[in-house]
């Protein structure tokens, strides 16, 4: 039976764990501090539901525009390297048995390593030990922007569902309230998934997402028009 590591969920989950905690803290920081201006309620829920579809597209650019360039950066080394071992097949074959003779073989054993290596797959192999590119397929930025984007509206929906339903009087407190028990459960859950310590996973998010929230009521309060 094949092995399942925590390593192999890094991509996803720090996506989704990403998007979803910048949708909670940002639109619920953004709620907090415009509800202690003293807005009224209709202008607080579309002050959210701008933050929300704003922030999403802003995800939904940034991860596009990131995942892009790294697949570009990613092809131009590639694409070197076929040139190199195409101008160069000795020196790169040198190169490769010293990377191996780092890590700890024998000096004739790194260079019969390397010489079967390249023989199979030359380019495959320079681009994994040399360059540090993965072998595993590369990331579609498309895919990427719509899942930073679906993450981050349903943490931004969370403070925004709050401030539906709740009193315009507690709508602070309850934004608040709804955005550290939702960011605790996400701390708790990436924790999980990544298999580190729970506690310190979620106090971190915790905490940080308190200070948000207390950084922008007071900016809110301090010049707001209530």
């Amino acid at each position: 039976m094949a092995e399942q590591h925590y390593s192999q969920r890094l991509g996803w989950l720090r996506a989704a764990v990403l998007g979803a905690n910048d949708g909670i803290i940002s639109t619920g920081s953004l709620m907090v501090g415009v509800a202690a201006s003293g807005v009224a309620h209709d202008a607080l829920l579309l002050t959210g539901l701008a933050g929300l579809l704003a922030g999403a597209m802003s995800m939904a650019a940034g991860e596009y525009v990131s995942i892009h360039a790294q697949v570009d950066t990613e092809n131009a080394d590639r694409a070197r390297e076929a040139r190199e071992l195409a101008d160069h097949p000795a020196a790169e074959h040198r190169e490769l048995a010293a990377i191996y003779v780092g890590r700890g073989l024998t000096p004739t054993l790194a260079r019969q390593v390397a010489e079967q290596l390249m023989a199979r797959d030359a380019l495959a192999t320079h681009a994994r030990d040399e360059l540090g590119l993965s072998e595993l397929a590369p990331p579609l930025p498309l895919q990427a922007a719509l899942a930073s984007a679906l993450s981050f509206s349903v943490g931004a929906a969370l403070p925004l569902a709050a401030t539906l339903v709740a009193a315009h009087s507690q709508t602070m407190f309850w934004v608040s309230t709804t955005c550290l028990l939702s960011l605790a459960i996400l701390g708790m859950l990436a924790a999980r998934a990544g298999g580190s310590p729970i506690l310190p996973g979620t106090a971190r998010v915790v905490v940080w997402g308190a200070l948000a929230l207390a950084v922008t009521a007071g900016a809110g309060h301090w010049f707001g028009a209530g």
